[in-house]
């Protein structure tokens, strides 16, 4: 077991990386989604989608 490990332990910490890079541009996804922000960057006057992105909050 530890053979292997000490085989691929290039390989292992690489996924490591990648895998919490993904796991911080989720989580930076989903901060930005609950600070109300768009995901898309552009305004939203000219999409067709602006109006399932930002619904009306109710006060």
């Amino acid at each position: 077991m530890f053979n292997w490990i000490s085989e691929n332990i290039a390989t292992i910490i690489i996924c490591a990386v990648l895998a919490a890079i993904v796991v911080a541009i989720i989580a930076g996804m989903i901060r930005n989604k609950k600070k109300g922000k768009s995901s898309c960057g552009c305004a939203c006057s000219g999409c067709p989608m602006s109006g399932s992105c930002h619904k009306e909050k109710l006060i």
